[in-house]
């Protein structure tokens, strides 16, 4: 085996890792979501993540201050991770993950499309093709949702336009900053927009936004939601670093499968057969969509796309 390979084995297991543990983010915050508010939720993924993000930043060497041309977009960035964040974990506290995950992977289709009209990516007729189809998918896990939770179950879409809005962003800082460096001044950046927010809501007593004092095992699952995303998250970014996303990106795929063992596990919650027709078509409209990514990649028309659609 050569140095190559051993590198993209590397990257592999990681991103393997990735997909183990971006679900405990969701099982986590659906588990504090029974006595905390969902706002709340949020700010506490921001602020352990940021906490456990400052030691990395000090070991690599990085500075904790951005630079000024980086800040507008890191605030951007912010507010759609805030976003992506609020809406998932308003609707898991209801739905099912595997299911709200499921409607979430419509997000690569999503900035696909966004990447041929921002930055002049090629995307041709079979890839369109491929969109539609993923989110006629989508529709198909919708239709049930709707039926059983309400219009709850249109807070997925909201995380995959959001999300898809902090993706493109986060490809433009990319070419400038450190994933590590982002990732903390994004934490650090949303701290700073989500307390004040709560403060407000706790004056004004604003539903699912006005804080509680967590209680018992609450403690626990408001911590596990920050360690599950920085840890999930550096996952991804150091498997990126071993091997190319367009060996990494049909892994990603495998996040509804622990998704669906941890939620049947955990919460009994098992998706219906029309929400896992609509996962398979998701998926394997996504991997054809991958297929002729790596295609166009070869004829140097793009670059490979990694779908990560874990808010």
């Amino acid at each position: 085996m050569t140095h190559t390979d051993d590198k993209i084995l590397l990257g592999t297991l990681l991103m393997l890792g990735f997909c183990v543990t971006a679900p405990m983010i969701d099982v986590a915050s659906k588990l504090a979501a029974v006595t905390v508010p969902i706002g709340q939720i949020t700010a506490a993924r921001f602020i352990v993540q940021g906490a456990l993000m400052l030691p990395f930043m000090m070991w690599l060497g990085l500075r904790l201050m951005p630079p000024r041309a980086a800040l507008w977009p890191l605030f951007w960035r912010a507010v759609f991770l805030i976003a992506s964040t609020y809406c998932f974990v308003a609707a898991i506290r209801v739905m099912p993950i595997a299911d709200a995950l499921a409607i979430v992977f419509v997000e690569p289709f999503l900035l696909l499309i966004a990447g041929h009209f921002l930055f002049n990516d090629h995307v041709g007729p079979r890839r369109i093709a491929a969109s539609l189809v993923g989110f006629f998918g989508c529709l198909l896990v919708i239709q049930p949702s709707l039926q059983v939770f309400g219009l709850i179950a249109l807070f997925p879409l909201g995380t995959a336009v959001t999300f898809a809005a902090y993706m493109l962003v986060t490809r433009s800082l990319s070419r400038t900053m450190h994933p590590v460096a982002m990732q903390f001044n994004s934490s650090t950046i949303a701290t700073a927009m989500c307390l004040p927010i709560l403060m407000l809501a706790d004056l004004y007593h604003w539903p699912t936004l006005d804080p509680v004092l967590p209680q018992g095992w609450a403690w626990a699952w408001l911590v596990g939601v920050g360690i599950a995303a920085a840890v999930a998250h550096m996952l991804m970014t150091y498997a990126l670093r071993y091997a190319p996303s367009a060996t990494l990106a049909p892994l990603h795929y495998l996040e509804i499968v622990s998704a669906v063992i941890l939620g049947y596990t955990i919460f009994n919650d098992f998706p219906n057969q029309m929400a896992l027709l609509g996962t398979a078509v998701i998926i394997a409209s996504g991997l054809y969509v991958i297929h002729r990514e790596r295609l166009t990649a070869r004829a140097g028309l793009t670059a490979p796309m990694l779908p990560d659609t874990q808010p």
